[in-house]
C-alpha cells in the first residue's frame, strides 16, 4: 500500500532534482513570451515537473534534449513514433520525394497512394479508403458520412473514450446514466445531448438501452480503450456491438489509432472484427502527418445515391494538403519496411517483458495496482483489479502518483507518457531498456511502500 507521507516528501525530492537537472529547459519555457501557454501546443505543458523538457534530437527509442540527457523513451509521441523517430526508411523517402523529386503538396495523386491503400486493405479489411493528416480528421469525416448515409443524427461513444479533438465523443455518464460533456471540454459548439449519446465500454446493455432511442447513427469505438488507461474488452463485448449495430441500424466505426499496437493488422485482424468504417492516424506515417479512414463497398455504393452531398469540394470532407505526395511517401515507407510483422513479434514480446516485470513488483510489494498489455503497449493503473470501463479508470487517477512515477524515471533518464503512465516500444526498443524500468519501477515503488 502507499504511504502518503513517503510520496509527498519523496515527490518534492524529484521536483527539486528535475528542476536542477534541467535548467536549459526552464530558460526556453520561460522565454516563450509569443506563445499561447509558453509552448507550441497547449497540451506540452501536461508533462508533470511545471515545464516539459526541451528537444535536441531523436533516434528511434532515443531522445536527447538541449540539457544533455539522453533518454530511453517509451512515449513515443503517444504512438506517433511507434515505428521509432525518424526511421531511415522513412528519412530517405522523405528525402526523395520532397529534395529529389520534388513537391510535396500538389493537389495531385502519386502512385505511392495505391500502394498505401492496397497494405491497408490487407492489414484492416476495408476495402476501399481516403487520406487524411491526422485520425481527429478521419474520425470527423467519418461521422459525417454515418450521418448522411443513415439519416440519424447523433454518435453513440464511450464514457471517458478519445478520439482525437472530436466535438461528438468528448462524453461522459452522469449520475443517472444521463449523457453528460466531458469535464473541461474547450467552448463546446452546442449541448452534448444534441449530437450524441453514451454508454459504458464492456456494457452492453448500456449500449441498447442508448440504441433503442433510433437515432444513433454511429456506434464509434476503440477495440480497447487506450487515453484512459488501457481497458480491455470483456469476451463478447465486440462482437456484440456488431450484433447490436445491426440489430438498430447504426453503423460501427472501429479507431484504430492508439490500438494498432496490437499488432500488424491492429485488433481488427487480430480478432476479426467487421467494422463499417475504420480509422487511423499517427503512427501509419512514420511521425509525418498521417491518417486514414477506410469504408466498405457497400457503404461507398449508397453515397452515389446522394447526388447533393459534395465530396469534391466544400461538403466538410477533406482538406487541401489531405492526401498530399509528402505523408503519403512516409506512410509508404512506414508500412512497407517499418511496422513489418516482424518488428511487431519483437514489439510484442518486449511489452510482454515489461508488463511481466511490473506485475512482479507489484505482487512482490503488495500493491494494488493493475498493468494491462494491448499487443506492444502496456500501462499500470493504480487499481486492481484492472478497470472495466472508462468511468472506473477515470476513478482511479491520481495525480500525485503519476507526477512521482513519471519524474522518478525521468531523473533516471526514462520517458514514459506524459498523459498517463504507458509505455510504448518500437522496433529498436532494447531488452535492456525494458529491464531498466523494471528496476527503476520496483525501486519507485518501494519507496513509497
Amino acid at each position: 500500500m502507499v504511504d502518503r507521507s513517503k510520496l509527498k516528501s519523496t515527490l518534492e525530492n524529484e521536483r527539486k532534482s528535475y528542476l536542477e537537472r534541467n535548467q536549459k529547459s526552464l530558460n526556453l519555457y520561460n522565454s516563450g513570451t509569443n506563445l499561447f501557454g509558453k509552448v507550441p501546443m497547449t497540451w506540452m505543458n501536461k508533462w508533470s515537473g511545471g515545464f516539459p523538457l526541451y528537444l535536441d534530437w531523436a533516434k528511434g527509442n532515443r531522445i536527447k534534449t538541449v540539457d544533455g540527457h539522453t533518454y530511453i523513451d517509451f512515449a513515443l509521441g503517444d504512438t506517433g513514433a511507434m515505428g521509432g523517430h525518424s526511421p531511415d526508411a522513412v528519412a530517405k523517402a522523405i528525402q526523395t520525394r520532397y529534395g529529389d523529386l520534388g513537391g510535396a503538396t500538389t493537389m495531385l495523386p502519386t502512385e505511392d497512394a495505391q500502394w498505401v491503400a492496397n497494405e491497408l486493405t490487407n492489414r484492416f479489411t476495408m476495402p476501399l479508403w481516403s487520406f487524411t493528416l491526422s485520425a481527429t480528421d478521419a474520425n470527423r469525416w467519418a461521422l459525417r458520412i454515418a450521418r448522411m448515409l443513415t439519416g440519424k443524427p447523433k454518435v453513440l461513444a464511450f464514457s471517458y473514450c478519445y478520439h482525437g479533438s472530436v466535438d461528438e465523443t468528448f462524453v461522459v455518464t452522469g449520475t443517472n446514466n444521463e449523457t453528460k460533456l466531458r469535464p473541461g471540454n474547450v467552448g463546446a459548439p452546442t449541448d452534448i445531448n444534441n449530437t450524441s449519446r453514451v454508454a459504458e465500454f464492456n456494457d452492453l446493455a448500456s449500449v441498447e438501452a442508448q440504441l433503442k432511442n433510433n437515432d444513433v447513427a454511429v456506434i464509434i469505438t476503440e477495440p480497447a480503450l487506450t487515453n484512459i488507461g488501457i481497458v480491455l474488452p470483456e469476451p463478447g463485448f465486440l462482437e456484440g456491438l456488431r450484433e447490436l449495430a445491426d440489430k438498430y441500424q447504426a453503423l460501427l466505426l472501429i479507431d484504430e489509432t492508439h490500438t494498432f499496437s496490437a499488432g500488424y493488422g491492429g485488433a481488427t485482424k487480430a480478432w476479426n472484427l467487421k467494422p463499417d468504417l475504420f480509422t487511423i492516424g499517427k503512427s501509419i506515417g512514420g511521425g509525418i502527418p498521417s491518417g486514414a479512414y477506410g469504408l466498405t463497398e457497400e457503404l461507398a455504393d449508397k453515397v452515389k445515391y446522394f447526388n447533393d452531398a459534395d465530396l469534391v469540394d466544400v461538403g466538410g470532407v477533406g482538406g487541401t494538403l489531405s492526401g498530399n505526395a509528402l505523408s503519403i511517401a512516409a506512410m509508404r515507407a512506414t508500412l512497407e519496411s517499418v511496422l513489418t510483422e516482424s518488428a511487431f513479434d519483437h514489439m510484442i514480446s518486449l511489452a510482454t517483458d515489461f508488463t511481466n516485470g511490473v506485475q512482479k513488483t507489484l505482487d512482490e510489494t503488495n500493491t494494488p495496482w493493475s498493468i494491462s498489455q494491448l499487443g506492444a503497449r502496456a500501462e499500470y493503473r493504480f487499481a486492481s483489479p484492472a478497470p472495466r470501463n472508462g468511468t472506473d479508470s477515470a476513478n482511479a487517477a491520481d495525480d500525485e502518483l503519476d507526477e512521482y512515477l513519471h519524474l522518478f524515471m525521468a531523473n533516471k533518464d526514462v520517458l514514459m507518457t506524459p498523459f498517463h503512465n504507458m509505455a510504448l516500444m518500437c522496433p529498436t526498443t532494447k531488452k535492456e531498456d525494458v529491464k531498466t524500468h523494471t528496476e527503476l519501477f520496483s525501486a519507485a515503488v518501494t519507496l513509497i511502500s
